[in-house]
């Protein structure tokens, strides 16, 4: 299928073992209470061009550093290690140390060099690894890669995610076909500027180290940085892109003629992950898109669309199936940035609740209806210049507080 006007399509039951190159696995090494898989890995035939982004909370978890160490000294990676059921954050230097050691022994089970081996972990903070567990489980991890692996990877990074999030697409670059896939992990502990959400890219396109990180860096601003569930930015958060070259053709940069298309391929795939994490939020029953048009410049739109979707009291309203609009245009008006206040209009989908910055006959009984659907638009215009910019989250329910008041229990 094509999306849109796009010069990429789609591939059904793609995965991020659909570039060439790329394997996968996942399995139970016992980090988690219940069988289900907490130790995945990608696997890369060569070693790849790899980028990274990770969360701006000032406590990273230790894996982060180990994996910056890696792309910074030669920009490349072969092997992305995870665990889920344990955070590996707030860990010291004993937490430093396992993570390294989960590294040496990626690089031992893969027969290749150290920095060659990106780590990274998610659940509970302040605990140790059991290292005992993990050790074992890692040498365990090249018997079950495969190219088929995408799904036990899948399974291997969620936590308290109720489903899997991938996505893969096909274009063509130079005469070329190329793929892009991804796959991410993330449900609660969300707001942008990263949140507690792992992403893993994958592609087969020849791009050099430093133009996948400026995309990489482009795209997270316009989608990862735009979802939140509860407000809270994680220790852990992190998204690695990896390049392995292998569909073939000339290198691809910001100057080649295919370029764009690449970038909006990319982009694609990392809109629809972060829109599945907001999706998946923890007791989550609904998608919330907020998008705000008519803006004077890109940071102002961006930050009134992250507070009108961050806010609790919308989020609650848009739960309740209240239509209430004088919650969303509050959080307007304390994003921190100058609207004209006698000019705003506000839209339920297309329904108008606020006109040039007063209130309009609606029917209740239909906006009610509306909100109670499993996605729910808020339109809001500015009517100050030309720009836009989307943000997406959920809706905060009863679900949220009975699952993270018993999250470690």
């Amino acid at each position: 299928m094509t999306v849109g006007k796009a010069a990429f399509v789609v591939v059904p039951e793609g995965s991020v073992t659909t570039p060439a190159g790329f394997r996968a696995g996942g399995l139970h090494c016992g980090l988690k209470k219940t069988e289900r898989h907490d130790l995945g890995v990608i696997v890369c035939e060569v070693p790849a061009q790899a980028a990274g982004v990770y969360t701006l909370n000032q406590f990273q978890a230790a894996p982060l550093g180990v994996t910056k160490e890696s792309i910074a000294e030669g920009g490349t990676l072969q092997v992305m290690l995870v665990n889920s059921g344990n955070a590996n954050a707030c860990t010291g230097q004993q937490g430093v140390d396992d993570a390294r050691a989960m590294r040496a022994a990626g690089a031992k089970a893969f027969g290749v060099a150290e920095h060659l081996v990106g780590v990274t972990s998610t659940g509970v903070i302040g605990e140790l690894l059991p290292m005992g567990k993990v050790l074992p489980g890692i040498e365990r991890l090249p018997a079950g890669v495969s190219a088929d692996g995408g799904d036990d990877f899948c399974q291997a990074i969620l936590t308290t995610d109720l489903v899997k999030k991938e996505i893969c697409v096909s274009l063509t670059v130079g005469g070329t076909t190329v793929h892009i896939a991804g796959a991410a992990k993330g449900s609660g502990m969300i707001h942008p500027n990263m949140a507690t959400m792992l992403g893993f890219i994958t592609t087969d396109a020849n791009v050099a180290s430093a133009d996948l990180q400026k995309l990489l860096n482009e795209v997270t601003d316009s989608t990862f940085n735009m979802i939140t569930v509860d407000g809270d930015t994680s220790t852990n958060d992190m998204v690695v892109v990896m390049a392995s070259g292998l569909a073939g053709g000339e290198a691809l940069t910001p100057q080649h003629a295919d370029w764009e298309a690449f970038k909006a391929a990319f982009a694609f795939v990392g809109e629809h992950l972060a829109k599945a994490i907001a999706r998946d939020g923890e007791g989550a029953t609904k998608l919330v898109e907020v998008t705000i048009t008519g803006a004077d410049s890109k940071e102002a739109a961006r930050a009134i669309a992250k507070t009108v979707i961050g806010s609790s009291l919308v989020k609650t309203a848009v739960y309740g199936a209240d239509a209430n609009w004088g919650r969303i245009i509050a959080a307007v008006g304390r994003a921190g940035y100058k609207v004209e206040t006698e000019k705003v209009d506000v839209r339920l989908g297309d329904i108008t609740v606020l006109e040039q910055s007063r209130p309009v006959k609606f029917d209740e009984e239909r906006a009610a209806e509306y909100l109670k659907g499993d996605f729910v638009l808020i339109h809001v215009d500015l009517h100050m210049g030309d720009v836009s910019a989307t943000a997406w989250g959920c809706d905060l329910t009863y679900d949220y507080v009975r699952i993270n008041a018993a999250y470690r229990t």
